[in-house]
């Protein structure tokens, strides 16, 4: 199916090691996704909850549709996924036993419908991101090396 990528969360790699991947559906009223198709929506500070065997997303920024007037929703407020029962009791488990937590990662169109990618990981500490970040400095300078040297 045709998927066109709308936006990613910027620091859920640098700030949780992810572990699994989940796409879920979103609980969207009609000028949301029209700010949605526009490309006015920000997952940096977002984070998923489950509460009563439903999972909510908190703190994604879908900006108030310009032409909405009265029909614009609250652009911080909680919006359900949409997962079936065996994926919510996957997720209650991984969550209560191993400690890990629910973080969105890109939200996307497949096809009509918008999808999120929510992402099942543990915290990195400290130390963990700046291996990552070391890493990434060295690629980085192994590609440039790479580039200039001449044969």
């Amino acid at each position: 199916m045709n998927t066109k990528l709308i936006a990613k969360n910027p620091v859920a790699y640098h700030n949780y090691e992810i572990v699994d991947k989940i796409e879920a559906g979103i609980v969207l009223f009609g000028t949301e996704i029209k700010s949605i198709r526009a490309g006015k929506v920000n997952l940096k500070d977002s984070y998923a909850v489950i509460k009563n065997n439903e999972v909510f997303v908190y703190g994604m920024h879908i900006s108030p549709y310009e032409h909405g007037n009265i029909f614009n929703k609250d652009p911080l407020r909680n919006k359900k996924l949409l997962l079936n029962k065996f994926e919510i009791n996957k997720l209650i488990g991984l969550t209560k036993q191993k400690g890990y937590s629910l973080i969105p990662i890109s939200i996307y169109f497949k096809g009509n419908f918008v999808k999120l990618e929510l992402g099942i990981g543990k915290g990195k500490k400290l130390y963990d991101k700046r291996q990552d970040l070391a890493k990434k400095d060295a690629q980085k300078q192994i590609a440039i090396n790479l580039k200039n040297k001449q044969y």
